[in-house]
């Protein structure tokens, strides 16, 4: 039987076709399929039974094979009309393993792997395993880790499978020795240099590693520089070359800029055009440039997005401005154009939730401030996302625009929400070093049903307090926002085990209370409620405690009205990084029960935004309580404490302030107190929306009155603190150090919470 063979090599390989005489194909027979299907084969074929094969057939037949991917050799006979294919199937990857890969992440290796098609169970190629390696060295290399070792192991394994093991060594990253910039004359180097994130060594390049080399980093470092020549009116600015250099050791890295500074321009004039929706002299309010000043891109830019944004808050969600500069080189100036097209303007057709799979849309769309079937407001459409974030029922909330198909002048707005877990049944087990151990059993629901509304029955028990209190709120009680909730509970507390005087109390008490908006950002708050408290002294009590008992009773009834009113800006429940808070409490317990006094509080916090990644916080705490009537004095279980987590950290929980005949600390009816924090992410998790960590400086502590005021009184402690969103609860981690710490100070460096409590 007469037998043709043809043969063919992929990737440049030379096809060698021996002459043979065509045929018409009476079946086609396929030999050495292991993990492929014939069927596949047969779909990629290019001839089928019953066809005439000749020469020409055979080499795209080949080439049809080939260009599969899975076979590394094919072969084709023929026995009088029948086709024989013989191939040989490629390995496929059983396993992909990557070791030492410390600075890229596994997760994105493992999407990067899939988009190229290395992934297990497909078809192993050689020539993408060395591409993957070529582009690994390019990653460490941008990252100045130029003594890169890549190396990677492909062992075979049974049924025609083998495993890869990408080994990568990658080294020190290579320090920078030197920035030179070529060519400055009209600023300090040291000025500029200060502009960019990569430097040279030194006390701290340890931690942020600014020290090292990256061609992202430069190129952004590059862009800052320019952007500072711009700003300064050096419109001709030019970088005219890059020299990146490494030492023979590969762990020096040598920079050098060269660059061309050009003439300074000044404005000669501003002219606006276009068309105009608002008025010139509203315009020329947002222009922050002026005639005859340096032209700067950022004032530029900055007037520019003034303009864009009243516009989008007028309705105009498309609005285009651009300045177009017109430079007079002759006399280094620049005449100003400013375009303003608004387009038209836009309307909002409808808003849509996504993502809401438990809260109803009535629990979001109460927040929003844009409404369907109105203008376009950049502004509310912000706030609307803003109050969304601050419910506390979504780990992200995001927002977009989308045009309306077949209409130029309306847009559908879409929130997208990540929820959380509103709450459950919870058994947990705490511990703080004030409190002790905390046994908590819960049932919370922050957003029952998903209706907004918040019912909670808990049960505590710790060193200190041991009880159980239900509550339930209704954020909107009314359609405008006016919230009413309502709170039983009761309570035994041995001060002794908290840092203070000895006594125990047994309290029982009922609140009802009422949240009315004033405006979008300004809450009154009123609440009303009964109290039944009873004093428990021993014979070791100091005589603070039982003079007021035998003065004002064992065990007193209250009836106690309050009322607040807050300010609140911030951006978010938890973890806000920009806005303020106010708060001012004024507490009362009425005639009519056994106990006449009041309280009055005052509570300040403010975030503003240092950097992208950088936040300080700035806290104050002013607090003040008197008797009034018959009652001989405040109650001591009514005093002001501080010292520990929440309030002068380095210091023992409570200890600060005046002391009993006991040397116990009893607290004041004054506090003053406050902290200064710069807030920052977790080195080792930058993007975590969990973990917050900061250094602070704290002060404070509490007075008997205020005739005992003295501000040399006041402690102060400075440290790091930590805060994790568990989920078992908050935990809570600071190291302190007191400053001028004075005789009889309680001390504490390391103070940590973890789990809470309700009361």
């Amino acid at each position: 039987m007469k037998r043709c063979l043809f043969f063919a090599l992929l990737l440049g390989v030379s096809c060698q076709l021996w002459a043979f005489k065509a045929f018409k194909i009476s079946d086609i027979r396929i030999e050495g399929l292991q993990r492929i299907s014939a069927g596949t084969v047969f779909n990629y074929l290019p001839v089928k039974v019953g066809q005439k094969f000749n020469q020409k057939k055979s080499a795209r037949s080949v080439r049809a094979l080939y260009k599969t991917g899975f076979f590394k050799d094919v072969k084709f006979e023929h026995e009088a009309t029948v086709l024989v294919i013989i191939v040989t199937e490629r390995p496929s990857l059983a396993n992909v393993k990557v070791i030492g890969n410390k600075s890229i992440e596994d997760e994105l290796l493992k999407e990067n792997f899939k988009k190229l098609g290395f992934v297990e169970g497909h078809v192993f190629n050689k020539s993408l395993l060395d591409k993957i390696e070529q582009e690994l060295r390019r990653i460490y290399f941008s990252e100045g880790k130029y003594g890169v070792k890549i190396k990677s192991i492909v062992t075979p394994m049974p049924r025609n499978r083998v495993t890869v093991e990408i080994t990568i060594s990658e080294g020190r990253a290579a320090k920078i020795k030197k920035i030179n910039l070529v060519g400055v004359t009209k600023f300090k180097i040291k000025k500029l240099l200060k502009k960019f994130t990569l430097r040279t060594p030194g006390a701290l390049t340890f931690y942020s590693k600014k020290d090292q080399y990256s061609k992202q980093k430069l190129g952004g470092d590059l862009e800052k520089l320019r952007s500072f020549y711009h700003d300064n009116g050096y419109l001709e600015f030019r970088i005219t070359s890059t020299q990146v250099s490494i030492s023979p050791d590969k762990k020096e890295i040598y920079i050098t800029v060269n660059l061309r500074e050009g003439p300074q321009y000044r404005i000669q004039s501003i002219k606006i055009a276009g068309r105009f929706s608002i008025s010139k002299a509203d315009i020329n309010d947002m222009v922050t440039f002026t005639k005859g000043g340096i032209y700067s891109r950022k004032e530029i830019t900055s007037s520019i997005k003034k303009i864009k944004e009243h516009l989008a808050n007028e309705g105009y969600a498309n609005a285009h401005t651009k300045a177009v500069p017109n430079l007079n080189k002759k006399k280094n100036t620049v005449k100003i154009t400013l375009f303003i097209d608004p387009g038209r303007r836009v309307y909002v057709r409808r808003i849509l939730m996504i993502g809401n799979l438990r809260t109803s849309d009535l629990v979001l769309r109460r927040e929003l401030r844009q409404m369907e079937g109105t203008w376009y407001n950049a502004k509310k459409v912000q706030r609307s996302k803003i109050r969304l974030q601050r419910l506390g029922f979504f780990t992200e909330v995001t927002v977009k625009k989308k045009a309306v198909v077949g209409s130029n002048d309306q847009i559908d707005i879409i929130f997208k929400v990540k929820e959380k877990p509103g709450g459950n049944f919870l058994a947990s087990i705490g511990f703080s070093e004030t409190s002790g151990v905390i046994l908590q059993t819960s049932v919370e629901q922050d957003n029952f049903l998903g209706t907004g509304r918040k019912v909670a029955f808990s049960i505590n028990t710790s060193d200190i307090n041991q009880g159980y209190r239900i509550s339930y709120v209704n954020p909107y009680y009314t359609q405008d926002g006016v919230s009413r909730g309502f709170t039983f509970g009761s309570q035994k507390t041995d001060a002794s085990q908290a840092n203070l005087s000895n006594y125990r109390t047994d309290v029982t008490s009922l609140n009802i209370n009422y949240g009315i908006p004033l405006s979008e950002f300004n809450r009154l708050r009123f609440s009303v409620g009964g109290k039944k408290l009873k004093i428990i002294t021993t014979t070791t009590s100091p005589t603070e405690v039982t003079n007021f008992v035998a003065a004002n009773g064992a065990e007193n009834d209250t009836i106690v009205v309050s009322l607040g009113w807050s300010h609140d800006t911030r951006n978010k429940a938890i973890f806000a990084d920009r806005g303020v808070l106010h708060r001012i409490t004024v507490e009362s317990a009425v005639p009519g029960g056994d106990l006449e006094f009041y309280k009055v509080r005052y509570k300040q916090q403010r975030f503003v935004k240092v950097s992208k990644r950088f936040t300080l916080s700035l806290k104050g705490d002013l607090a003040y309580g008197e008797a009034t009537g018959e009652t001989t004095a405040l109650p001591f279980y009514e005093n002001f404490f501080a010292g520990g987590v929440k309030s002068v950290r380095g210091y023992k929980t409570n200890t600060l302030g005046p002391r009993d005949s006991r040397n116990n600390p009893i607290g004041g009816a004054l506090k003053v107190a406050g902290s200064f924090e710069l807030i920052f992410p977790p080195p080792f998790n930058k993007e975590s929306k969990a973990f917050r960590v900061s250094a602070f400086l704290d002060f404070g502590n509490v007075f008997a009155n205020a005739d005992a005021f003295d501000e040399n009184e006041l402690r102060s402690s400075a440290g790091i603190s930590m805060i994790w969103i568990s989920p078992i609860g908050p935990l809570s981690l600071s190291f302190a150090a007191p400053i001028e710490e004075k005789p009889g100070d309680d001390t504490e460096s390391v103070q940590f919470s973890l789990g809470g409590t309700f009361f």
